[in-house]
């Protein structure tokens, strides 16, 4: 068990039988009574966020998560297969679990792997990737009077807002954080 005084940004805990990650921690005295912690926390199996307040000295029980530097090999539509890199043992994470961080995997790339009692519960991503541009719409002449952005597609089917001048098949460094544009590889 652990205090709530104790729920910063990034701590993993139980609560009603549900596995929550904070996302943000408000500690609030007033001037008289208990002090009163409110967070803001995200459910890593649902996805669901929730808000909560609790009163100060209260309690809850933390969670042991387990971290695995795995290798993204492929996916089948639904499920996206690992290979752990010590093991070699191959775990498979459904695609609710990863939601968009799934345009983010390229084949052979290394990610860190969150466990809970054996269940591959959230992915962990470099800060940035480069992918391929596949598609990318076609610059206008006379269209760069001021920062003139456009829509192109990468390998992985994500959509980035990139410079005028990114052209098909340029690799582009994108930030996994974001999503934005960082530079041209």
């Amino acid at each position: 068990m652990i205090d709530v005084n104790d729920l910063r940004k990034g701590v993993t805990f139980e609560y009603d039988g549900a596995l929550y990650r904070v996302l943000n921690y408000e500690h609030h005295k007033p001037g008289r009574g208990n002090a009163t912690i409110r967070i803001k926390a995200y459910n890593l199996r649902t996805g669901a966020n929730i808000e909560k307040t609790f009163q100060s000295g209260d309690r809850v029980q933390d969670a042991r998560l387990d971290f695995h530097n795995v290798q993204y090999l492929y996916n089948d539509g639904d499920l996206y297969y690992f290979m752990d890199l010590d093991t070699y043992e191959q775990p498979a994470v459904s695609k609710t679990v990863l939601g968009d961080m799934a345009l983010y995997l390229k084949e052979n790339m290394e990610v860190k792997l969150t466990f809970y009692q054996g269940e591959p519960l959230d992915v962990e991503l470099p800060t940035s990737v480069d992918l391929a541009v596949t598609r990318a719409e076609v610059a206008v002449r006379g269209d760069t009077a001021t920062g003139v952005t456009k829509k192109v597609t990468v390998e992985t089917g994500l959509e980035v807002t990139v410079p005028n001048f990114v052209v098909e098949g340029d690799v582009i460094r994108v930030d996994t954080r974001t999503g934005g544009y960082v530079t041209r590889v």
